[in-house]
């Protein structure tokens, strides 16, 4: 072989592998920007995230037409969506007029898959728990938890899960000194501070890396593995073991897996479910690609929500393309160029 043509085939690949770095480069998540929840009452919704939580109301806005029902793959829909902040994090409201969805299952479970949560970090716990009891929010926890210390990761964190009007499931969570984002210890006088994470069960952590990790380019952020009666109360499953991975965005609120290793019981994801159902949460990425991350979903085998990359026109909901997609346990993914 000659050495020209051996230089040639050497370019060749220095080329190709350019390009595939330089094409996973520019379809990685830049940011999360809102967690969102379906809800059966705007109005009673909003009332609850600003009265009981101090969330501040930043816009609403209805919307209607065949753009919108191809980004959330349903027909004749008409939406009320408001959005809502919590010190830098937002979160997206969105109530159904039409087409009205299903409720959540009464026997619903932390272990289920179609569970998420969305973490509010407090700087005084019993104050905080006071404040829920005080506005009688119905406990998912059986009560404040203080994970133990034997638990590197997580000893200290102090953590309580309770409902909202919709049975939506919330968090608050302090994190000891030496744990957690520096923002979280910054001195303020404010009882809820922001939002941490959104926290999603998954069926297998590793399968959920190929989507968060090498689809849409998170990074792991850190991982626990939590067990013993704090943990049992905190999410009310007798015998709870799991497996905790964080991944997170160059900026933005982490996703969270939370994988039962014990019990082994929860149900799958309704293949059925609908964003008009109450148990669709959807988690907003911003990229500067998204057809490159929708064909790489499209590729890797993961489901579609839209139909494909929808333009929205004049930039609704503060971007002008996006798509729906779900991750491998049905967790919706809402996947926008701003």
């Amino acid at each position: 072989m000659s050495v020209t043509t051996i230089f040639l085939l050497f370019g060749a690949a220095l080329a190709q592998h350019g390009g595939a770095s330089l094409q996973k480069s520019v379809a990685l998540a830049e940011e999360v920007s809102d967690v969102g929840m379906t809800v059966s009452d705007l109005d009673r919704a909003s009332e609850f995230f600003t009265t009981v939580l101090t969330f501040e109301k930043i816009s609403e806005a209805e919307y209607a037409g065949d753009d919108v029902e191809r980004l959330y793959g349903l027909f004749g829909i008409r939406i009320r969506v408001a959005t809502l902040r919590l010190g830098d994090e937002t979160i997206e409201l969105t109530e159904y007029l039409a087409p009205r969805g299903r409720p959540i299952p009464v026997d619903s479970r932390s272990q289920d898959r179609w569970f998420q949560h969305i973490a509010i970090i407090t700087s005084d716990m019993d104050q905080a728990y006071q404040r829920l009891r005080v506005h009688k929010v119905r406990h998912a926890s059986t009560g404040p938890q203080r994970l133990p210390d034997w638990n590197k990761n997580a000893g200290g964190i102090k953590a309580f899960y309770f409902h909202d009007p919709d049975d939506h499931v919330l968090e608050i969570l302090q994190f000891p000194s030496g744990k957690g984002s520096t923002k979280w210890h910054e001195p303020s006088d404010r009882l809820f501070l922001g939002i941490d994470h959104t926290a999603i069960v998954v069926g297998d952590t590793e399968a959920s890396l190929k989507f968060y990790r090498d689809v849409l380019g998170f990074e792991v952020a850190a991982e626990s593995e939590n067990h013993g009666t704090e943990q049992e109360h905190l999410n009310n499953v007798f015998g709870a073991r799991l497996r905790i991975t964080s991944v997170r965005p160059p900026v933005g609120p982490a996703i969270e897996f939370l994988e039962y290793l014990a019990p082994r019981d929860g149900r799958p994801y309704p293949f059925d479910a609908r964003a008009n159902d109450l148990y669709h949460w959807q988690t907003t990425v911003v990229t500067k690609d998204v057809n490159a991350i929708t064909s790489r979903v499209r590729s890797g085998g993961f489901r579609m929500v839209s139909p494909g990359v929808v333009d929205l026109g004049q930039s609704k909901f503060g971007f002008r393309h996006g798509v729906l997609v779900r991750d491998p346990d049905g967790h919706v993914m809402r996947i926008v160029k701003k």
